[in-house]
C-alpha cells in the first residue's frame, strides 16, 4: 500500500519512512502541509496518510478538512501523528476529518495495527465502490430492457443500437446476464411433428 508521511521533523519523517518501508510500504515522504495537501490532490494519492499536527504551511487537521471535502468514492484514511495527548487534542483531530490518532513516541506495533485497520477499511470501501459501481451498470441494462425493442415481425430478429439485426437470444444475451437453452413448445411439438 502507498502510504504519505507528512512531517517536518526530518529525523521523526525517516524513521516512520524506513518502519513504513521494512513493512513492505511504499513510502511518499513530504515536509509539510502544502505538499501533504498537493499529494492526497492527485488522480493517484495514496490511499493512507500519516500527517503530523503542527507543520508549516498548513497542520495536520486543516490537510484532514480539505482532504474530507474532496468527492471521491474512497477517501485516504487520516491518521493524525503527533506529540498533542490530551483528550480535547484528539477530540479537535478526529472532528477535523482524521480516522485515527496515534501520538508520538509511537509504539510500532500500534502503529501497524492501525494502519492495518486503515488497509482493511480502505479494502471494504473499495468492494463497496465495486459494487455500487456493478449496480449502476445493471440499473443501465434493465433500462434498457424496459425500453422498446424494434423487432422484426417476420423473423422476430431485434434491431440494436447501431442498427444491426440479431436474434432475440444474442441481443439479450448482451445486455442481461442471462443464457438460454433451447427446447420445443407442445403446439410447436404438435404442429411440426404431428399429434
Amino acid at each position: 500500500m502507498r502510504i504519505l508521511i507528512a512531517d517536518d521533523d526530518a529525523v521523526s519523517r525517516t524513521i516512520l519512512e524506513r518502519t513504513l518501508r521494512g513493512w513492505g510500504h511504499d513510502v511518499v515522504a513530504v515536509p509539510d502541509g502544502l505538499f501533504a495537501w498537493k499529494v492526497l490532490c492527485e488522480d493517484e494519492a495514496p490511499r493512507v496518510a500519516l500527517l503530523d499536527w503542527m507543520m508549516p504551511g498548513l497542520e495536520g487537521p486543516e490537510v484532514c478538512r480539505r482532504v474530507r471535502e474532496l468527492a471521491r468514492p474512497i477517501p485516504t484514511y487520516l491518521i493524525l501523528l503527533t506529540s498533542k495527548d490530551a483528550t480535547g487534542d484528539v477530540v479537535a483531530g478526529l472532528e477535523s476529518g482524521a480516522d485515527d490518532y496515534v501520538t508520538k513516541p509511537f509504539d510500532r506495533a500500534e502503529l501497524q495495527s492501525r494502519i492495518k485497520v486503515g488497509e482493511r477499511i480502505i479494502t471494504l470501501q473499495q468492494r463497496l465502490a465495486d459494487r455500487v459501481r456493478e449496480l449502476e451498470e445493471s440499473l443501465v441494462r434493465v433500462k434498457q430492457l424496459q425500453g422498446l425493442l424494434p423487432i422484426c415481425a417476420w423473423c422476430k430478429s431485434v434491431r440494436n443500437d447501431g442498427n444491426y439485426w440479431q436474434s432475440v437470444e444474442v441481443y439479450i444475451a448482451e445486455h442481461a446476464d442471462v443464457r438460454f437453452t433451447h427446447g420445443i413448445c407442445p403446439p410447436c411439438l404438435a404442429r411440426e411433428v404431428g399429434e
